[in-house]
């Protein structure tokens, strides 16, 4: 049996289980963003930390079970290697995705500012680590695929912006 995973968050960089193959590679239509809570591995249910999902999003690209508890739903969606292809290399690509349906996902944070989800990863931690980590490790492994992702980018800067006032003030 084949099955196919796409891997648009800590399984770029932190796979924890066997793989035959692995393409660099996105999906069309859907955004990464950091709006799904994480009470069980980067924060707590007292303080969530903020890990990615997928949102539907016209025109954008997003590239690259336990771990995955927390996202309500699965798509089998196309996966492509090249930006002007109109045929997926696969399809039926399994993802795991966290609704935006509070009665389905209990931990869904929504939409926020830059500067606000920041301040929540700043001040996440659970028993994967500091928030900040995930966020961190996340931009580091985009970059070193080539992919610019501005919201992963933006909010990298401004944890790190938030971290260096902080410790110019505990100084």
């Amino acid at each position: 049996m084949v099955m196919w995973v796409f891997g648009y968050g800590s399984l770029i960089w932190k796979v924890g289980f066997n793989y035959d193959v692995r393409l660099v590679g996105f999906i069309k239509g859907y955004r990464r963003v950091f709006y799904q809570g994480s009470t069980d591995h980067r924060g707590t249910p007292e303080n969530p930390g903020r890990t990615v999902t997928l949102e539907p999003a016209d025109g954008e690209i997003c590239h690259l079970e336990v771990r995955e508890k927390q996202y309500d739903q699965k798509a089998y969606i196309d996966f492509f290697t090249d930006p002007t292809a109109t045929t997926p290399v696969v399809t039926g690509v399994m993802v795991y995705i966290a609704s935006a349906d509070k009665k389905q996902n209990q931990n869904y944070l929504g939409p926020a500012s830059i500067e606000d989800i920041a301040k929540q990863i700043v001040n996440a931690e659970g028993p994967s680590g500091p928030n900040r980590d995930y966020l961190f490790q996340l931009e580091k492994a985009l970059l070193e695929f080539g992919c610019k992702d501005e919201h992963v980018i933006n909010l990298a800067n401004e944890v790190r912006r938030i971290l260096s006032e902080s410790e110019q003030l505990s100084n």
